[in-house]
């Protein structure tokens, strides 16, 4: 009791000043500042946007699929090897860079065949999220080869899928929204169902050895979300910036030049008639340069879900009017990654009632109306 006593009346004693800084200097975790400590553990304990790394996964996949089957009638001139940048000379340029491409490896018109229907395959298994750490794997090696054999015919969505393809083989992206999900929760039914006895030190050393495995993955997924998300923000400062120094952009008047390339002019009726508000063509050059230049330093409030509104309106623009489908939709994608988990778990959840009411609707459509009874006909009268 006595000394419970000293210990409270030290309490509620005041230290002198310096008291607490040279016990917070002792290098014990537990003195560590409280937003280092929440960061360490947020960074090895729990894995990070994992719905977010499944939008991301679904996306790019979907994307660069949909952009081989674009191109499959014109993939021997793009990659084959009736391409007038042979095989050969994608050789010589690769031992001066240092890419390297699976395409390159045989001059045979079978082998890039297979080759390609391999990538398509490669591509919808990738975005359903069937086996996706392997599948993460063979994806960035076929955007990879695909990027490396074509080099001069690639742009700023090519450059982008590529990085974002990199970075997901160190994310758990098949977490969610994935066949490799469904098979886990299917296997932990079946667990709960069926219980085996297990020698006790096997146990113990399949849990540490699970426990490290999850660790390990959560680190790597974790750091692999972090650079994806500074990558995007590098993006959209250093484009911010680089249009700032622009004179055209400086006086409104980018897209009136833009607009009137025929490179960039999938609908020249349309652009025309984009072109003839001057004033609305400038108001949207000073407010893209203003939204990627302030793009870093609204992540951290509420701010960043109009900004990323209004990224989402331009990204759609620029589809729309500048014919670039690939290089919005690689853009529009990334912008996800900013979007917390619980945005993305409401709208799994409305798409479970969506999908409910609909087949309840169905149901009902397809079940016959019951015959109303024949009232009965009074008899003649005589």
């Amino acid at each position: 009791m006595q000394q419970a006593e000293q210990t409270s009346v030290a309490a509620t004693t005041p230290s002198p000043p310096g008291h607490g800084t040279q016990r917070a200097s002792a290098g014990t975790p537990q003195h560590l500042p409280a937003r280092l400590a929440t960061l360490l553990t947020l960074l090895l304990e729990q894995p990070i946007s994992l719905y977010a790394a499944a939008v991301l996964r679904i996306g790019y996949g979907f994307l660069y699929f949909a952009f081989l089957v674009r191109e499959f009638p014109h993939r021997d001139e793009i990659w084959g090897p009736g391409s007038p940048w042979t095989p050969a000379l994608a050789r010589q340029l690769f031992d001066q860079t240092g890419w390297a491409s699976i395409l390159t490896l045989s001059d045979s018109r079978a082998y890039f065949e297979v080759c390609y229907t391999a990538a398509l395959a490669t591509c919808a298994l990738f975005m359903l999220g069937w086996r996706t750490r392997a599948m993460s794997l063979l994806f960035a090696v076929v955007v990879t080869s695909f990027h490396a054999r074509a080099i001069f015919m690639t742009d700023g969505g090519d450059n982008l899928i590529l990085l974002m393809a990199l970075y997901l083989v160190f994310t758990a992206c098949g977490r969610c929204w994935s066949l490799d999900a469904r098979r886990t929760r299917l296997r932990a039914s079946a667990a709960k169902a069926v219980r085996l006895p297990l020698d006790q030190t096997s146990s113990e050393l399949r849990r540490h050895l699970r426990d490290a495995r999850r660790t390990v993955v959560t680190v790597l997924h974790n750091c692999g979300m972090l650079v994806i998300a500074a990558q995007v923000c590098f993006l959209y400062g250093s484009a911010g910036l680089y249009k700032v120094q622009g004179a055209t952009w400086g006086n409104g008047t980018a897209l009136h030049y833009v607009l009137n390339l025929e490179l960039f002019q999938p609908w020249p009726e349309l652009s025309r008639m984009a072109d003839e508000h001057n004033v609305l063509i400038a108001i949207v050059c000073y407010l893209t340069v203003l939204l990627q230049v302030a793009f870093p330093f609204v992540l951290f409030g509420r701010l960043k879900y109009p900004v990323l509104t209004m990224l989402l309106g331009m990204h759609l623009g620029i589809a729309v009017f500048l014919g670039l489908p690939l290089f919005s939709g690689a853009m529009i994608a990334a912008d996800a990654v900013f979007l917390p988990d619980r945005f993305y778990r409401y709208l799994g959840q409305l798409w479970g009632r969506v999908a409910a009411w609909a087949a309840i609707r169905q149901a009902r459509a397809s079940t016959p109306a019951e015959t109303a009874p024949v009232p009965p006909q009074a008899g003649p009268t005589g």
